[in-house]
């Protein structure tokens, strides 16, 4: 049985072509992937992501958990900022990436994929029995909003005492918001259009749903689905778990050592650091063909003599910026900007460049 989320009749009602994802019914578009993406990028789009899981870490032995489990270092966090982070695996994977929110000194909320959220939670409770941190599971009564684009915070500001006009990227603040208490409102996006995420009971979801496309109605809010989701942060170069990172890639192959800090011990920390002082033998880059054809995942790269050297692990027609566009692993070497690389895409050996991340430059 597929499960829902507490918005599954908005969708229906707006037409949502609805598609399994992660265990749950979930919208993959409703007017059309291209018009859902210009919407984000020009103005603003809403999207249900409350299949999202997110974990309450609490106690003394929440931050010295954390610390252990994640690559970041959650101990320049302050009551009000978010982290980037993830959690390496013993064997120099990653068991997921995920978002670190300091609530308070000793409260953290950690926010991790929809598809991992068992897997992430028996790993951090085997991890836990050392440091017996106080963890809670609120996925399943939590949802989340993501309202996004360039015209959020000036439409979305009439819903909330908070100052959203100032708020900074990956910051958060608690407090009222289209007529509830107690919502997380955070700045951190997936999408490089600006915005916020709102974390609410499923019993609000609904109403604050129905606020939101009334304050950007004027601005022609749409609702967005995971498909737009996908070519948005695409186009930013952002990792998607079980496509561009997984089990068996390391942060650093990933292009995340940015998150990755050696001034503290964590899960692998020593092997991972033995890696990035050899350098890491693949890398994952962005790459524009040079003729037609779309990349997909798991479309081979090869070499000019056509021995496969790598993979695809995304791919698409970037809307904003009409040209194929992908992430791929590439041997070390060849990650260079302007390197050539051959796609392999249905037969046919598609030439292509690696370019800088993002490929959208706003």
């Amino acid at each position: 049985m597929m499960k829902r989320t507490a918005l599954y009749d908005k969708h229906l009602a707006l037409g949502a072509k609805m598609v399994p994802f992660a265990g749950y019914e979930m919208p993959v578009q409703y007017s059309g992937i291209i018009d859902e993406h210009h919407a984000v990028r020009q103005s603003i789009g809403l999207f249900d992501v409350s299949h999202m899981g997110e974990f309450m870490v609490k106690g003394p032995g929440a931050l010295p958990l954390i610390q252990y489990a994640t690559s970041n270092d959650a101990s320049v966090l302050f009551p009000g900022k978010v982290q980037y982070s993830c959690l390496p695996n013993k064997t120099g994977g990653i068991v997921d990436d995920l978002l670190v929110y300091r609530i308070a000194e000793e409260e953290f909320l950690l926010v991790v994929n929809a598809s991992n959220i068992e897997k992430d939670w028996n790993w951090l409770q085997s991890l836990n029995e050392k440091f017996g941190a106080e963890m809670t599971d609120i996925s399943e009564a939590t949802s989340l909003l993501a309202i996004q684009g360039p015209n959020a915070a000036h439409a979305m500001q009439a819903l909330s005492p908070l100052d959203l006009k100032n708020m900074a990227y990956y910051t958060f603040q608690i407090g009222e918001f289209a007529g509830r208490q107690n919502i997380i409102i955070s700045a951190t996006g997936y999408t490089g259009a600006g915005g916020f995420e709102i974390y609410c009971k499923n019993e609000d979801a609904a109403a604050i749903w129905d606020e939101v496309m009334k304050a950007g109605a004027a601005h022609g809010i749409k609702a967005a689905g995971l498909a737009s989701r996908d070519t948005l942060r695409l186009e930013m170069g952002f990792c998607l778990y079980g496509n561009d990172i997984n089990d068996e890639t390391s942060p650093l192959e990933a292009g995340l050592s940015w998150i990755t800090k050696f001034s503290k011990d964590f899960v692998n920390s020593e092997a991972l650091k033995t890696q990035k002082e050899n350098g890491p033998t693949k890398r994952l880059v962005g790459f524009e063909l040079l003729e037609r054809g779309i990349p997909r995942h798991g479309s081979q790269v090869v070499n000019a003599q056509a021995e496969v050297i790598g993979e695809v692990t995304s791919g698409t027609m970037s809307p904003s910026l009409q040209k194929a566009i992908g992430l791929a692993y590439v041997p070390s070497g060849l990650h260079k900007e302007g390197t050539e690389i051959l796609i392999d895409i249905r037969g046919k050996h598609i030439p292509a460049k690696v370019v800088k991340l993002p490929f959208y430059k706003s």
